[in-house]
């Protein structure tokens, strides 16, 4: 990345901000405050969450080797309330003190067990909860996303069949991933992750088909064709400057992965 400079060598600036030149091309006005801004930001949200964990695990140090709070503390209870100086008189003080801590251990088991199928249940909840948001956050971004309406000569479910696995859904925002597996970030506001339409143009920037699958593009070659071929041959392979209907038989023809959910 480097300044855009003009024809008297000096810094083509865009209200106020310098402009930089990507190495694709690409010219995007840097904000430089904005950008400092956000680092010092997310220096002290960092800063707090370490301290936040440091004094948990410290109060936490105090507790370690109880696993279940409640028995425990129930276990106490029982204890405390034996009135050892009559058991004594009757011998019976260890045999009762056996009998109190078989209770607590039961007790610790019978709870661990309840807990353990409590926390499956809420796993089986939470991944339910998860795949419906997928399904609506991610597939309805494909459906809804501007860029594909007027871009791409496929519909939004083979873009999505293609592009799908590189959008994640984390802590209720969608998150795109690069191909190196590194979170895609907004050129224009640094700091920020892309948002939806971004991140998808910067996956076909990288796809090396993409010519084949945006409009305007690809419309000769292969799966091109003419709309007097006989036999029907362009209509079962589609045609790559016809209508919606046959770009995607084109589209799925020439790459049938792209049609596999």
């Amino acid at each position: 990345m480097k300044l855009k400079l003009n024809d008297q060598g000096n810094v083509v600036v865009q209200d106020g901000k310098p402009v930089y030149l990507h190495d694709d091309g690409k010219e995007v006005a840097f904000d430089a405050p904005a950008a400092v801004s956000k680092i010092t930001s997310l220096n002290a949200e960092a800063k707090t969450h370490r301290e936040a964990k440091e004094a948990a695990e410290g109060k936490l140090k105090a507790f370690e080797g109880i696993e279940d709070g409640e028995a425990a503390r129930k276990a106490l209870e029982t204890i405390k309330n034996i009135d050892e100086g009559k058991l004594m008189a009757a011998g019976k003080v260890e045999e009762i003190k056996s009998a109190a801590q078989k209770a607590a251990q039961e007790q610790v088991a019978a709870a661990s067990k309840a807990h353990a199928e409590e926390l499956a249940r809420t796993k089986q909840s939470l991944d339910k909860i998860t795949s419906d948001l997928y399904a609506e956050k991610i597939g309805g971004s494909f459906n809804r996303s501007k860029l594909i309406s007027e871009r791409f000569a496929i519909p939004a479910d083979l873009v999505q069949a293609r592009f799908g696995q590189a959008f994640k859904v984390e802590e209720g925002k969608i998150v795109a991933y690069d191909q190196a597996g590194n979170k895609i970030f907004s050129r224009s506001r640094p700091g920020e992750l892309a948002e939806f339409d971004e991140a998808l143009e910067a996956l076909v920037d990288q796809y090396p088909y993409k010519e084949q699958i945006l409009k305007g593009t690809g419309a000769s070659g292969g799966g091109a064709g003419s709309s007097n071929n006989a036999g029907g041959q362009n209509k079962a392979k589609g045609n790559f400057g016809g209508s919606r209907t046959e770009r995607a038989a084109a589209i799925a023809n020439r790459f049938p992965e792209l049609s596999k959910g």
